[in-house]
């Protein structure tokens, strides 16, 4: 099992002007940025996806536009999407069946790579029936707050 903040599989910028292309999307300065942001983040919301595309100042783009941008790409299968618990949207360029740690203190999405956990799950739940509802995919969230060490680390 791995645990990471850092396996970010986001398409390079030339894929993703590709992938842009096939969907008949401009490559817009925008939707660059908003790109070349979620490759350093990784899990992300749209205030934080904007606040990174400021950092960078390439162009300015708002919140607003951000979140539309995000929506847009994760309805494409570009990227993923997820709500954290207080109903904020979070969008994640990891397209893989993957688990996800959800730092409830922080409000983090945190990668787990475990491939034979997510295969035993996905054999056990993926063609049961539910009375009234067929399966249609699997996303496993595991809620957690920092330990003890690691909050003594945050404070220091």
């Amino acid at each position: 099992m791995i645990m990471t903040n850092t396996l970010h599989t986001a398409p390079s910028m030339s894929e993703f002007k590709s992938l842009l292309k096939k969907y008949s999307l401009k490559a817009t300065p925008q939707r660059l940025a908003v790109h070349s942001a979620m490759q350093v983040l990784g899990h992300a919301s749209a205030d934080m996806v904007t606040e990174e595309v400021a950092r960078q100042g390439r162009t300015k783009v708002t919140v607003a536009s951000v979140y539309n941008i995000l929506t847009q790409l994760a309805l494409l299968g570009i990227y993923a999407h997820r709500l954290s618990i207080g109903n904020k949207m979070y969008f994640d360029v990891n397209t893989h069946q993957h688990i996800h740690l959800y730092d409830t203190v922080n409000s983090t999405f945190m990668d787990v790579e475990d491939e034979d956990l997510t295969a035993m799950i996905e054999a056990r739940l993926g063609k049961r029936r539910f009375r009234g509802y067929k399966v249609d995919g699997i996303d496993i969230q595991i809620l957690c707050h920092p330990s003890k060490n690691k909050l003594m680390k945050i404070i220091r």
